[in-house]
C-alpha cells in the first residue's frame, strides 16, 4: 500500500503528451474546417474490453492496428458504413478493435490520415485513473492544509476553517436567530469555488458510497496517499468521511432541518483558500437538502456499520440524523430553496421533491426494514432516469436493486430489476444506433456534460450487474471512451490523464497556485452549447462552435464548460472502477 501520487518522471511524461498539438475542429480559430482525425480512448483498454475508435470524414474503408516500436500490423478490419453525427456536424465511421487482446502499445492506421494517438492494452489501465479521480476529492478538502507528502507540488495552506459560521437571516430559528455562530468544519469545496452545498453533496456521496458497495474488492486495499492511508479503513471511506462529518454539522439539532449551503455572500476571486477570508454563512433550510441528507446518512449508516470500531457511535448517529431529517421533511414537504437577495453563490434550486422523497425512503427502508418507508417509496417513485443533482430518483432504484434480498417479496424485486433494466436497455439501444456509439443525445450536452456521459455509464453498469448483458457493459465502456478522448475535440477531459488534457480548468486553486499544470484527476465539465459564460470568455477568443459537442473552451474563464465539480468526479470514480472490475479477464 503506497502513496499513488505520480512520481515526477511520470508527471513529466504526462506533460509532454499534453503538449501535443490538438487537431483543429470545425469553427476553431486557425482551422476553417475539420481535419480528418482518429479519435479513441487515450488511456487504452483492458484486453477483453470492447474497443471502438471513431474515424472522421474519410474515404477509406479499412484500418490497421500497428504495434508501437516495430510497426508490425497486428489487426486489420473494415470500417463501418459512415454516418452523420449531428452534435458535432461530422460524418464518421467506426473502427471495431475488439479483436485486439494482447497487452502492448499500439496505434490505429487509416489510409490518408495521420496515425492515431498511441494507446495501451493492458490489465490495469483504469486503476490509476480511479485512484486519481478519488484523490481529486482530497485536493478539494476545506479547512485543512495539504502537506507535500500527500499533495506533492499541490501542497497548500489551510483555508476556510468554518468553525465560526454565521446563521443567515434566511436560516434563522428561535434557537438559532440570525447572527448566531455555529461550527461546520471540513467538507469539500464544491467545484471551482470555495462554497459547500448539501444538495450537490447528496448525489456525490451516494455515488461514492455506491462505488464501495458495488466494488469493495477494488477499493478495500487501494490507498491513494491521503493522511488517513494505512488506518485499516479503505481510503474511499476515509475520504467520504471528510465530507460526511461536515454534512452532519449542517443539521439543526433543535428541529432536524438541514441548511442548504455554507457559503460566502459572493464568490471569492481566483485566490488560494487561505487568502479567501470573507464571512461565511449557513443559508435557508429546505426540503431538498433535508431529504438528500436523510438519504445519504441512511446509506452511510449501512456502509460504516462494518467499520464501527474505527468510527465508534457514528453509524447510530447517522441513522438518528437521517430519521430526524426525514421527519422534518414530512412536516415541511414543499420548501424550495429561494436565493436570498444578498446571496449570489450557487443556488442548486429545485422545485419538485418526489424524487428526493423516493430516494430517501428507499435508503431508510434498506437501513431500518420498516415497511412505511417502502410504501413511501412506492408513493413517490417514478420510473428511473439518468441521475443528476436535481433528479435523484434513480439513486433509490439503484440501492433497492443492489439490495434486492432485503425487499419483502418477488413482485417488488422483479419490479425494481425491470425498471433498472429498462433504463439500461434504452441507453444501450441509443448507443448502438448512434453514429458516435454513445448514448448522448444533443440535449445531453448540458452544464457538466462529461458527468452526464458517466452517469449514463453508471446506469448501464447497474443493468449489467443485474443480468450480465455484455452489450450494457460495452456501452458503458463506450461512454468512458468518450470522456477519455473519443470525442470530436480529441481531448481527455480528465486533468493529467491522456495525450491532451485540460490545462486551464475553472478551479481556483489551479488558477492561483502558480503551477502551470492543474490539479490532476479532475473532470472538466465538457461541452455546453448554452455557453452561459460566452461574454466572460470573449477576450479569450470565445467558443469554437455553437454545435453541442464542440462547445468547450480550455480556459479558466469558462465556468460553463471547463469547471470541475464533486458531483462530476464521483461518477468518474465509480465508472473507472466498474469497468476495471467488471470486464472479464479474458
Amino acid at each position: 500500500m503506497t502513496d499513488t501520487f505520480p512520481p515526477l518522471p511520470r508527471v513529466l511524461r504526462t506533460l509532454m503528451l499534453a503538449a501535443l498539438p490538438l487537431l483543429p475542429v470545425a469553427g476553431q480559430a486557425g482551422g476553417a474546417s475539420a481535419t480528418p482525425a482518429i479519435r479513441l480512448n487515450q488511456l487504452g483498454f483492458l484486453p477483453a474490453a470492447g474497443k471502438l475508435a471513431v474515424v472522421e470524414t474519410v474515404e477509406a474503408r479499412s484500418f490497421e492496428v500497428v504495434r508501437e516500436g516495430d510497426a508490425a500490423v497486428v489487426l486489420r478490419g473494415d470500417l463501418a458504413e459512415p454516418a452523420d453525427w449531428a452534435p458535432a456536424g461530422r460524418r464518421v465511421a467506426i473502427a471495431d478493435l475488439g479483436g485486439l487482446s494482447e497487452a502492448g502499445r499500439y496505434r490505429l492506421r487509416v489510409e490518408g490520415l495521420p496515425l492515431s494517438d498511441p494507446f495501451a492494452v493492458g490489465h490495469g489501465v483504469y486503476s490509476d485513473l480511479a485512484a486519481a479521480a478519488l484523490k481529486g476529492f482530497y485536493f478539494n478538502r476545506a479547512g485543512t492544509a495539504l502537506q507535500a507528502m500527500h499533495a506533492g507540488p499541490y501542497a497548500r495552506a489551510a483555508g476556510h476553517p468554518d468553525t465560526e459560521v454565521e446563521v443567515h437571516a434566511s436560516a434563522a430559528s428561535t434557537t438559532r436567530p440570525a447572527g448566531s455562530v455555529i461550527s461546520a468544519p471540513g467538507g469539500w469545496y464544491d467545484a471551482g469555488d470555495y462554497n459547500k452545498y448539501v444538495v450537490n453533496s447528496g448525489i456525490t456521496m451516494s455515488t461514492l458510497l455506491a462505488a464501495w458497495e458495488d466494488f469493495p474488492g477494488f477499493f478495500r486495499e487501494r490507498d491513494i496517499g491521503i493522511p488517513e492511508s494505512g488506518d485499516a479503513v479503505p481510503d474511499l471511506l476515509d475520504e467520504a468521511w471528510w465530507n460526511l462529518r461536515w454534512m452532519l454539522a449542517m443539521q439543526d439539532p433543535a428541529d432536524g432541518g438541514v441548511y442548504h449551503k455554507l457559503t460566502n455572500l459572493r464568490f471569492d476571486g481566483a485566490v488560494m483558500p487561505e487568502a479567501a477570508r470573507e464571512r461565511r454563512y449557513v443559508v435557508q433550510k429546505g426540503t431538498a437538502a433535508a431529504l438528500d441528507f436523510a438519504a445519504v446518512m441512511a446509506q452511510a449508516a449501512r456502509v460504516y456499520a462494518e467499520f464501527e470500531p474505527r468510527f465508534p457511535g457514528v453509524p447510530a448517529r447517522m441513522r438518528a440524523a437521517a430519521e430526524r431529517a426525514w421527519a422534518w421533511a414530512q412536516a415541511h414537504p414543499d420548501v424550495p430553496y429561494r436565493q436570498p437577495d444578498d446571496v449570489a453563490t450557487g443556488a442548486y434550486g429545485d422545485d419538485g421533491f418526489d424524487d428526493e422523497f423516493a430516494w430517501a425512503a428507499a435508503e431508510l427502508f434498506l437501513l431500518t426494514g420498516e415497511a412505511a418507508y417502502l410504501r413511501a417509496f412506492e408513493r413517490h417513485a417514478v420510473e428511473p432516469d439518468v441521475p443528476s443533482w436535481a433528479q435523484v430518483g434513480a439513486l433509490g432504484w439503484s440501492s433497492l436493486a443492489r439490495h434486492r434480498d432485503r425487499l419483502p417479496d418477488e413482485a417488488i424485486r422483479g419490479r425494481v430489476a425491470a425498471a433498472i433494466d429498462a433504463l439500461a436497455q434504452r441507453l444501450a439501444s441509443r448507443s448502438r444506433e448512434d453514429a458516435w456509439r454513445i448514448a448522448m443525445a444533443p440535449e445531453d450536452f448540458v452544464w457538466g456534460s462529461s458527468a452526464q456521459a458517466l452517469n449514463q455509464a453508471m446506469m448501464l453498469v447497474q443493468g449489467y450487474r443485474l443480468n450480465a448483458r455484455r452489450d450494457y457493459l460495452d456501452a458503458a465502456q463506450s461512454q468512458l471512451d468518450y470522456v477519455l478522448g473519443r470525442n470530436p475535440l480529441g481531448v481527455s477531459f480528465v486533468t493529467g490523464h491522456g495525450a491532451r488534457t485540460p490545462m486551464r480548468i475553472h478551479h481556483r486553486p489551479s488558477q492561483a497556485d502558480g503551477i502551470a499544470e492543474p490539479v490532476p484527476g479532475l473532470l472538466s465539465g465538457g461541452p455546453n452549447p448554452r455557453q452561459q459564460d460566452r461574454d466572460d470568455c470573449a477576450a479569450a477568443g470565445g467558443y469554437p462552435s455553437k454545435l453541442p459537442a464542440l462547445s468547450w473552451i480550455d480556459h479558466d474563464c469558462s465556468y460553463a464548460s471547463n469547471e470541475i465539480a464533486i458531483n462530476w468526479n464521483a461518477p468518474l470514480v465509480y465508472v473507472s472502477a466498474a469497468i476495471q472490475s467488471l470486464t472479464p479477464a479474458e
